[in-house]
This record gives C-alpha cells, sequence and structure tokens, in this order.
C-alpha cells in the first residue's frame, strides 16, 4: 500500500508531516487490519505525508498500565519514546483510543510530548482544511455511534467523529446512553485479553443490545477493540445479517470507494 517507514523516510531525507501509530491491534488483529488500511486510503486520498514506524514501533504500555503493571508500561513507555525523540517526531496520529489517550497523557511526564490526534480529529482537520471532501453516498442509512471509553470520557472528545458520520449523510440515531454517559463495550483496562466477570449478562452484549434498539443498519466505531465487542455481540444477537459493525475509517472509505 506504499506505506513508509520513519527509517526510510530519514534515509531519504525526508520528515513526514505525521506519524502514523498504527497499535498493537491495528497490526496484528486481522478485523483491525482491515480499519488500518481503511485509514491509510484515506491518507493516500488526501495526500497526507506520512509514515509509521514499522517493527520499531512497540506497544505503548497501555494494557500493562492498566493491568497494574507500571513498571512493564514504564519500560516500554521509554523505548517507544527513545525511538520517536530521536527521529524527531511532532505529530502523531491513531485509530487506537487507548494508544491516543497514553501517548497524549501519560508519555510527556515521561519525555514524550508530542500533538497527538485520534483519527477521526484528524480526517475532520483534513476536511476543515479542504484536503478532503466526503461525498454523501450513504444518505438514507442509520447509523448509531458507540463511543470508545478513552476518546469520549478520558479526553472529552464526542463531536468529531459525530461531525464525520453526519458528513456522509446518513441518518445519525443515537443510542440512549452516549457521549459522557456511554456504556463501555467492556474491552477497556485490559479486560480485552482476560474472561469476562461473572454477572448478570456480559457488558458487550448489554451494549450492543442498546445499539440494536435504534434500529440501525450499521453501528460505528472509533476504536478497534470497540469493534471486536460490538462484533460478539452482534454474533451473541444474532444479528450479523442485518447490522453491521464498521469503524468510521472504513465508513468514509466505503464511500468514497476506496
Amino acid at each position: 500500500m506504499n506505506v513508509p517507514t520513519m527509517a526510510e523516510m530519514m534515509a531519504q531525507g525526508k520528515q513526514p508531516e505525521v506519524l502514523f501509530w498504527v497499535g498493537s491491534a491495528g497490526s496484528f488483529d486481522d478485523r483491525a487490519k482491515k480499519i488500518t488500511r481503511a485509514f491509510v486510503k484515506i491518507l493516500h486520498k488526501a495526500n497526507v505525508d506520512f509514515a509509521v514506524l514499522g517493527t520499531e514501533e512497540s506497544s505503548t504500555g497501555d494494557a500493562a498500565k492498566r493491568a497494574g503493571n507500571e513498571f512493564l508500561f514504564q519500560m516500554q513507555a521509554m523505548t517507544n519514546i527513545e525511538v520517536m525523540n530521536a527521529y524527531e517526531i511532532k505529530k502523531i496520529v491513531t485509530c487506537d483510543p487507548h494508544s491516543f489517550n497514553t501517548l497524549k497523557n501519560e508519555y510527556p511526564e515521561l519525555g514524550g510530548v508530542y500533538e497527538v490526534y485520534h483519527h477521526t480529529q484528524f480526517i475532520k482537520q483534513l476536511i476543515d482544511e479542504g484536503r478532503l471532501t466526503l461525498n454523501q453516498s450513504m444518505s438514507g442509512e442509520r447509523i448509531t455511534f458507540h463511543d470508545p471509553c478513552y476518546l469520549g470520557r478520558a479526553n472529552d472528545e464526542y463531536e468529531s467523529p459525530r461531525d464525520l458520520i453526519r458528513k456522509l449523510g446518513v441518518n445519525l440515531v443515537e443510542m440512549k446512553r452516549n457521549k459522557n454517559n456511554a456504556l463501555c463495550c467492556g474491552a477497556g483496562g485490559a479486560q480485552m485479553f482476560k474472561d469476562a466477570e461473572k454477572g448478570d449478562k456480559e457488558i458487550f452484549v448489554e451494549r450492543t443490545e442498546e445499539a440494536i434498539k435504534t434500529n440501525p443498519d450499521i453501528i460505528a466505531t472509533g476504536c478497534p477493540y470497540c469493534n471486536t465487542m460490538m462484533t460478539d455481540g452482534i454474533k451473541s444477537t444474532n444479528k450479523e445479517d442485518s447490522v453491521q459493525v464498521l469503524d468510521i475509517a472504513e465508513l468514509i472509505a466505503n464511500a468514497e470507494g476506496l
């Protein structure tokens, strides 16, 4: 897909406009890789000069920190900071709110100070600057948006993803619990990597049921972990034939025929 690494760029004496932080899910999870590819297509369409770290990118340490292993978090963070500072990285964009939150709010005290964007914020900026235009080919579709915890409550960003969805000309329908009152998908705090807690109902099923009550054609997400959990919820509620789960980057890439 013609995605250069920082090492390749620097070898050519070039400094990209932005570093695309792919993240663990976007690198290794087969479903999340589709989100990564969709975002890269959008970056190409907008002629954004970007690069990735490639094999030099490690986990941000988010999962380790949430699970209580501060020592491992700091080891992972310091390794990444040394690499990025050596490349004189100034601006970062990522499709993963967990990486977004960690890079933006927790790396500065360790010496990693960067301008960090969630991909919905960055795409909105591209549109505002006239570098990207969206058509309204999805007019008539009913879409509900699930707020990622680390984008919404942790960083108070609710409007960028909704603004992009509206620009596609769709019918945006809100769940009863949304924005700062939204229910977690159940994957945060390193819960993604362990069995669900015992209870009356698993959180991802409860959240998916809330989404289904809006009678959507598509459940839009802005996080690879949320995407996984909501997809599992759709399977659990036997709605696979009638409801899709797509990241906002995928919605845009599909609408633009990328």
